[in-house]
Formats: C-alpha cells, sequence, structure tokens
C-alpha cells in the first residue's frame, strides 16, 4: 500500500488535473458513506480532502491546490446567485422585517460575545474584533447544498436563505470597519470612524452595483432564449465575468451575484429557467469545494493548547451567538415557534466567507509590514478561524439537516 502511495506521489499528483480528479472521486466516495449514516454529504467531501490532503496522505500538491482555488471563487458564485434567486420582492414583503432584525441580532450577538470572550482571555483587542467580525460569518454553501438536496421549501427555507444572504452582506460592512480599526491601531493612526464606516459602506455599494449590472444583462441577453444550452453558457459567461470584475476590484463577489440572483428573479418568473439551468453544474462544483476545503485544513493546529483552547471559546461563543440571537428575537418578533427553536442551529456551518476573510487580513499590505509580535498574533487568529472551520463544517452540516428536517415541506 505504501509502495502504491509512493508511486502515485511521484507520477501523478503534480498533475492539476489528477488532484481534481482524485477530490471528486473521493469526495463521491465519502459523501456516499457520509449519507448511508444519516450525515450530509458535505461532512463526507471535507473527511475526503482531509484524507488525501496535507494532513492525510499528502496526495494532493500546494501549487495544484491554489489554482483549484478558482474552482471554490466559481462554486461561491453559483451559491450566491441560488441564495439570491430565493430573495423575490414578494417574500421580502412578507418576512422582510422580521429577516433584517433577525439577522442583525445573531450578529451583533455574536460579534459581542466573541470579541469580548476572546478579550477576556488575554487576546489583543483589535485580534478579538476582527475574531468577532468573522464569527459572524456563515457559509451559505453548506445551507444550500441541504436545501437542495433535500427539496425543502417553505417558510423555514425563506427565513433561511434570506438571513444568510443578508448575514454576509452585513458580515462584509462589519468586518470592513473592524479591519480599518484594527489596522488603524497597528499603524498608531487616529482612528476616523466616520471614514471607517463608509468604506465599508463604498463597498457595498460597489458590489450591489456590478450585480445590478451583470443581472440586468443576463436579463436582457438570455429571457428570450429558448435552447437551455444557449442559456447556460450566456448566463455563466457574464457569471465569469461578474465574479472576476469584483475580486479584481477588491469588492465582494458574494454580494454582487447575490444581487444577480434577486434581480433575475424579480425582473421575471420566467428567469427561472436561467437560474434551472445552473443546477446540472453544482453537484461536482460543491464536491470539489467541500474537498478543497478539507485538504486546505491543517489538522496539526490542535497541537497548539493556546490555540485549542482559544479556538474552543470561539466555536462555543459563536454558537451560543447564533442560536440565541435567533432565539430571543424570534420570540420578540413572534416569529413561529419551530422557526424559533431550529433556525440557529442551521446558521452554524463556517467555511469560505471566513476563510476569505481571515485570508484577506494575512495579504493586506499593513499586516505584512507590521512587527513579528503582531505577525504572530495574525497567525494565532488565523488558526483559531481554521479550527473553527473544522468543526462548523463536520458539525455545523449534521445540526442544519436536522432543523431543516424539523420544518421540512417537499418541492
Amino acid at each position: 500500500m505504501l509502495k502504491i502511495l509512493e508511486i502515485i506521489k511521484f507520477y501523478f499528483s503534480h498533475h492539476i488535473i489528477f488532484s481534481a480528479g482524485l477530490l471528486l472521486i473521493m469526495g463521491y466516495i465519502f459523501g456516499q458513506l457520509s449519507e448511508k449514516i444519516k450525515l450530509p454529504a458535505i461532512t463526507g467531501y471535507i473527511l475526503a480532502g482531509i484524507l488525501v490532503g496535507s494532513s492525510g496522505l499528502k496526495l494532493i500538491h500546494h501549487e495544484n491546490l491554489e489554482i483549484l482555488n478558482i474552482v471554490s471563487e466559481i462554486t461561491l458564485s453559483f451559491i450566491a446567485v441560488i441564495i439570491g434567486g430565493e430573495f423575490s420582492l414578494y417574500k421580502l414583503k412578507t418576512y422582510g422585517k422580521k429577516i433584517i432584525l433577525l439577522t442583525l441580532s445573531q450578529m451583533f450577538l455574536t460579534f459581542g460575545l466573541v470579541s469580548v470572550g476572546l478579550i477576556a482571555l488575554g487576546l489583543s483587542t483589535y485580534i478579538a474584533f476582527l475574531l468577532g467580525a468573522i464569527a459572524a460569518a456563515t457559509a451559505p454553501a453548506a445551507t444550500v447544498v441541504i436545501v437542495e438536496k433535500l427539496k425543502a421549501k417553505g417558510e423555514f427555507v425563506d427565513y433561511l436563505y434570506g438571513i444568510v444572504a443578508l448575514d454576509d452582506a452585513g458580515t462584509v460592512i462589519l468586518f470592513s470597519v473592524a479591519f480599518v480599526l484594527s489596522t488603524s491601531i497597528i499603524s498608531g493612526i487616529d482612528t476616523n470612524f466616520s471614514i471607517s464606516i463608509l468604506h465599508a459602506f463604498l463597498e457595498i455599494i460597489y458590489s450591489l452595483t456590478i450585480g445590478i449590472l451583470g443581472g440586468i444583462v443576463i436579463h436582457l441577453t438570455v429571457a428570450k432564449k429558448r435552447n437551455i444550452n444557449e442559456i447556460r453558457i450566456l448566463t455563466l459567461g457574464i457569471l465569469f465575468l461578474t465574479t472576476s470584475i469584483t475580486i479584481s476590484l477588491g469588492l465582494s463577489p458574494l454580494i454582487a451575484n447575490m444581487t444577480v440572483g434577486m434581480l433575475l428573479i424579480n425582473l421575471s418568473k420566467k428567469n427561472i429557467k436561467i437560474l434551472k439551468s445552473l443546477e446540472p453544474l453544482t453537484s461536482p462544483l460543491y464536491a470539489i469545494f467541500f474537498a478543497i476545503a478539507g485538504a486546505e485544513l491543517s489538522l496539526g493546529i490542535f497541537k497548539d493548547t493556546s490555540v485549542l483552547f482559544a479556538g474552543l471559546i470561539f466555536i462555543f461563543l459563536r454558537a451560543i451567538g447564533k442560536y440565541f440571537g435567533i432565539y430571543f428575537s424570534s420570540a420578540t418578533l413572534k416569529v413561529p415557534s419551530k422557526i424559533k427553536n431550529y433556525l440557529g442551529l442551521s446558521l452554524l456551518p463556517q467555511a469560505g466567507v471566513a476563510i476569505g476573510l481571515v485570508l484577506f487580513v494575512q495579504a493586506s499590505p499593513a499586516i505584512r509590514d507590521a512587527s513579528e509580535g503582531i505577525q504572530n498574533e495574525i497567525n494565532k487568529m488565523i488558526n483559531i478561524v481554521l479550527m473553527s472551520v473544522f468543526f462548523n463544517e463536520l458539525i455545523g452540516p449534521p445540526l442544519a439537516k436536522l432543523a431543516i428536517l424539523k420544518n421540512l415541506k417537499r418541492r
């Protein structure tokens, strides 16, 4: 067996297509095994990635993972469009105010609990604020995959999609402000709160603008097409352009693509065919997306006891903030009891957005030029987030599945 692994590593593992194929096949096998023991397929995809990645058999080169990150960006753009497509004006009129208040409640309670808890633990204030903002992020990918797999619909799913969409937009604002404040503390510059908030809102507005333009172009170009292949080709091309433009400008592709989906579904009910045209592509993208996430996780983070303890506090306080933020505000807003009791559980998964935000911190010029002490603190922060992602992507999806099953209506 060891000899076979050595042959694979020597002759094949350097090739990007081999890496993609291996992640897909192993993801499929572990996804099927997970479903047999009543776990979401996502959990199996992640475990498959861990097995063949740097923490397991090391069959995937790090350079290949960096190249495959383009798949993650494409997948997140699909996920964002699907979430936006569920956000119709009719549903906003029905649940809008409640969704906004529920989102803000769980987001700020999570931010506050995590920030205060980590400051009490001895972490620097700016690190605690950054981690508090990152804790507010959810994993829309996990939510969409579970809902699609269960073919669930109804009031619970409407609330869930609405909160996930607003939560990521709100997290970007919250994180942008926390990041500007943090870099000001690191640089020793007096912080101008109005400039920080303006910068965060401009990022949202620019992302929304690109999404609106992308949605209008898709609608005008594709709406009258009947051939499904033509619809798919044109939609993919415009989505790729929308995603690349937002990434190149340092904006949020999640917000831009959510806007695309929301605009399409509200411009015409016929645009549902555009969203349906993407469905055949989603299953393999989801499988490789989560397998890549698993392959990038390093189990070595569990060796550092200080990171381990801080990570456990982060995970615990985040879960408390998410669950009780929904629970208490639902009671005040007189939301149905099943939604009040279970909606918070479906917000625990955490992956792409959180990793993206922490990598943004790591790549920032202000952080790259900081002292060795600050660099060490940033590395600790990265490990805490990776630990949280590892835990929440394994435990979160089964809990989210349980929550959805408790409120399930078949499509």
